[in-house]
């Protein structure tokens, strides 16, 4: 039996259901059983009268992006990075976009990557003052992915979201507040 690195709860009284990414000394990066937890775990929050979910972090970082050492690096074996994008990591912003409750992510470390960018597909998302959100990939040599090319820029602008994704740099709580970032990141909320 694997440890569980998705852990969730639904309030009784409040009706709100709370998804606590936990895997602290990966910075919760994620696993492929990760995405299985987590999409057993929202399956049982749809189908439950949850009324709002909350999406946080146990540790020091929100969410990082994939476990490299999930992966086969092996010559003739390696692991295909487009499909592990195209198998776990677009889905789950779809089916988050697409869930018809409102979803908060409560930002407590660094967002990188695919950390990032599910933080802005949720329909809010606060920010401790320890917060970052880093668009990495392009130290790897790839583009923003898990909707970052789309969602970065409605959220800062064109510019400042190329600069972003060109050089890595880091985006804190406190930059992003003053950019005037979006709150409301789906229908229009």
């Amino acid at each position: 039996m694997s440890e569980k690195s998705v852990l969730f709860r639904i309030d009784g009284e409040t009706r709100v259901a709370t998804l606590t990414l936990n895997r602290p000394d990966k910075l919760n990066s994620f696993t492929r059983e990760m995405h299985r937890q987590l999409g057993e775990a929202l399956t049982e929050i749809e189908a439950s009268s949850a009324r709002a979910l909350v999406i946080t972090d146990a540790g020091r970082g929100f969410f990082a992006g994939q476990d490299l050492a999930d992966l086969d690096f092996t010559p003739g074996s390696m692991s295909d990075l487009g499909e592990l994008i195209d198998e776990y990591f677009n889905p789950l912003v779809r089916r988050l976009e697409a869930m018809p409750l409102p979803i908060i992510a409560a930002v407590n470390g660094t967002a990188a990557d695919a950390g990032a960018n599910l933080a802005m597909a949720c329909d809010f998302f606060i920010a401790a003052r320890s917060a970052s959100f880093i668009q990495a990939f392009v130290k790897i040599g790839l583009l923003p992915d898990s909707g970052g090319t789309w969602l970065l820029p409605r959220h800062i602008g064109e510019a400042r979201a190329l600069g972003l994704a060109l050089t890595g740099d880091k985006l804190s709580a406190e930059k992003a507040e003053a950019w005037g970032i979006r709150m409301a990141s789906r229908r229009g909320r």
